[in-house]
């Protein structure tokens, strides 16, 4: 088959919806597919097919988006300033799309909401469509809305991004999701169909990340200190303000450990500045964007994601399969991934003195530590199997393909 997996996030970038799709697309061809990628340029720029290098920028498109917006009398778009830029971000990915011969493809695969519904309008009859959503876009944007710009006009943006969910989570022959979390927020939340979501995880190939564990990494070993490890994006929703209020009680009853927070975002500096201000200078370093996890975490003794909302995050996955027990909060996806007790420590998300006094009980006790480590690489290494999970998503490939032809019959 030719098939297109595409984004409508800026590619590449550093996150697991990239990385799935990079892994993705090597592992179809070895299988005999023709496969392109497809999403937005630096900064917004441009569209392209990334491994082609084919581009239509932003401004050979922007006299048709000033012609659309004209024509666009929606209130939402005319008067919430986040709305008005998702919507002009929308245009211009459907408007570069138009350039591309998408009939091409025999099956096209994207992998959020946005681009599902965008692809779906451009191309209302062909070529078969599978969504794969690696979260809910509607959860974390009226959460910015509500939030962190709080406009005054955010029950419309609210409203028109539970449309968006709805639109996008409908528009394919089949909607992917990761756990049945995120099926039953689309199920009671959005009003998507049952029968329109399949449950399979994503699979991750093992064998080529732990070959990069053996890279060697510019941060040394600290003998004399265990490190606690958080990677992703800083950002509210990952609930890192409260995992510094925790090491700041946890400061208070033993100093034998560092925290690494990898990776960055629009809450760094606000970061930085809450853990100075509880004298954590020294204990918790902020690395920046890094391109050597699999070292870091090899390096590590206990990763921890406190996550506000999530669904399956490529960081608890890395973290799995190296071996290392984790900690995560009950937000989202995350206790069907971590078995309290068993493969990981789950938390109440936002407890910083729950979330501290587990931290404290892994650095105290390492026969505890390393038994919930040796049973997450057991599991890990078996469930997160990306033959497996290539081999359930040529299935919904297939079942897609047949659903479409028994309605143009």
């Amino acid at each position: 088959m030719k098939i297109l997996l595409a984004t409508f996030w800026s590619v590449p970038h550093v996150g697991g919806v990239w990385n799935y799709m990079e892994q993705l697309k090597k592992k179809l061809e070895s299988l005999g597919h023709q496969v392109d990628l497809l999403g937005y340029g630096e900064e917004h720029e441009y569209i392209y097919i990334v491994n082609k290098n084919q581009k239509v920028y932003r401004d050979q498109l922007l006299h048709l988006v000033d012609e659309r917006i004209n024509e666009h009398r929606s209130p939402a778009f005319l008067e919430d300033p986040v709305v008005k830029y998702y919507e002009i971000k929308r245009f211009v990915y459907e408007f570069g799309l138009s350039h591309f011969d998408l009939e091409t493809y025999d099956l096209i695969h994207t992998q959020d909401v946005l681009s599902t519904a965008c692809i779906r309008r451009v191309n209302p009859k062909r070529p078969v469509l599978v969504a794969t959503l690696h979260g809910c876009v509607a959860h974390e944007l009226k959460d910015y809305v509500n939030n962190v710009m709080v406009t005054p006009t955010a029950s419309l943006a609210c409203e028109y991004f539970d449309n968006l969910e709805h639109d996008g989570a409908t528009s394919a022959e089949i909607t992917i999701v990761a756990n049945q979390w995120l099926k039953n927020i689309l199920k009671s939340e959005f009003n998507v169909p049952d029968n329109q979501i399949h449950v399979r995880h994503y699979g991750y190939d093992i064998e080529a990340f732990l070959k990069r564990m053996k890279k060697k990494s510019s941060i040394p070993s600290l003998d004399h200190k265990k490190v606690i490890l958080y990677t992703g994006r800083l950002v509210k929703l990952k609930g890192l303000h409260h995992l510094i209020s925790a090491l700041g009680l946890l400061k208070s009853i033993r100093n034998d450990w560092v925290c690494w927070i990898v990776g960055e975002g629009e809450k760094e500096e606000e970061l930085q500045a809450q853990s100075r201000e509880l004298g954590l200078e020294d204990t918790v370093i902020f690395c920046g964007k890094r391109d050597d996890i699999p070292q870091l975490l090899a390096k590590s003794d206990i990763f921890v994601l406190p996550s506000l909302l999530d669904n399956q995050p490529l960081s608890v996955i890395e973290a799995q399969i190296v071996g290392k027990p984790v900690i995560v909060s009950d937000a989202g996806g995350l206790p069907e991934i971590v078995e309290h007790g068993v493969t990981g420590l789950v938390t109440r998300a936002g407890d910083e003195t729950e979330l501290c006094n587990q931290l404290n009980l892994l650095l105290e006790n390492e026969e505890y530590r390393n038994k919930l480590g040796i049973n997450a690489k057991k599991w890990g290494v078996a469930h997160w199997s990306f033959d497996k999970g290539v081999s359930n998503v040529l299935d919904v490939y297939q079942e897609a393909i047949s659903k479409r032809r028994m309605k143009e019959n």
